[in-house]
């Protein structure tokens, strides 16, 4: 995609509006085309701007858009993101939700099925893959993802395990106002979104990478002229069988890292052994992209 950016004045900030217009088409087909339809309660702060929306209809005979309440319980929560992630990181947050409100109330409700498991599980899919999108190219869907984020930096837990936590609040609110049938349901709908989004988004899982090369120089050459990682060198390992000289190399990436990885070695060794443990917990430094 970037080469379709390449010729503008500036291609990062082109292709990042690109990735907002893509999350925000994909929320506003999960909101419109399953979850009003099926009555379900999204994940986060367009569940609360749902509940919101509801209420203000049963009780003050008030329509509140989602789109207008999504807008305005954002605003606050900008500050966080602001003071708390990244000045960048926010802006471009806030032109996703504004894109996310424009697209909600442009584009029609459209019932495909009323059959709330099924508007659930796809509802969910839409979503989760659009936040794991979204947050997999730098950006945000804006709401408790900020406060998800900030306490991701913190605790190395995933953004969905995180969000899955949050949002139980928000299915004990919608069962007690509007019944219990429905929280069940959006539960169903937020677990699946939290799942998709932790497949998405690749960059917050940890593998531990354990090389063994006959040419360690060349792979630490090529792996670091590639990614920004450290490698811990054990040398004089012997191999049980001929018992030849090996160097043992020892290193953490990221599962979205894994393809330049992968290719790295190719170049620089393709005859050594490598062995991948995947989603380990690191206590310690591990260097991360700002957002």
């Amino acid at each position: 995609m970037s080469r379709l950016f390449k010729f503008l004045p500036h291609p990062d900030y082109a292709m990042k509006f690109s990735f907002s217009v893509v999350y925000a088409i994909l929320a506003s087909v999960a909101v419109n085309f399953f979850y009003e339809p099926g009555k379900i309660y999204s994940s986060g702060i367009t569940g609360i701007a749902q509940i919101i929306s509801t209420l203000s209809e049963a009780w003050f005979d008030v329509y509140l858009p989602v789109s207008l309440a999504l807008l305005l319980l954002n605003v606050p929560l900008f500050l966080v993101g602001w003071f708390k992630i990244g000045h960048k990181f926010t802006i471009f947050t806030g032109i996703t939700v504004l894109l996310t409100s424009l697209f909600m109330q442009m584009m029609p409700t459209e019932v495909l099925t009323t059959d709330p498991i099924i508007c659930a599980i796809f509802g969910g899919a839409v979503m989760g893959a659009g936040i794991g999108y979204a947050l997999k190219n730098g950006l945000s869907s804006g709401g408790l993802d900020f406060v998800s984020i900030a306490i991701r930096k913190k605790t190395g837990k995933t953004i969905g395990s995180i969000s899955i936590i949050f949002n139980f609040f928000i299915l004990l609110a919608a069962g007690m106002l509007f019944g219990w049938q429905y929280a069940l349901y959006s539960a169903l709908a937020i677990f699946v979104s939290g799942k998709v989004t932790d497949a998405v988004f690749t960059k917050q899982k940890k593998m531990q990478v354990t090389i063994i090369t006959q040419h360690p120089d060349q792979v630490i050459h090529a792996i670091q002229n590639s990614l920004r990682r450290g490698i811990t060198i054990i040398h004089e390992a012997e191999g049980a069988f001929r018992h030849d000289k090996q160097t043992v190399l020892l290193t953490v990436v990221t599962r979205f890292e894994l393809p330049i990885l992968r290719q790295a070695m190719r170049e620089a060794d393709e005859k050594a052994f490598v062995s991948i443990a995947d989603n380990v917990q690191i206590l310690g430094r591990f260097y991360e992209e700002e957002l």
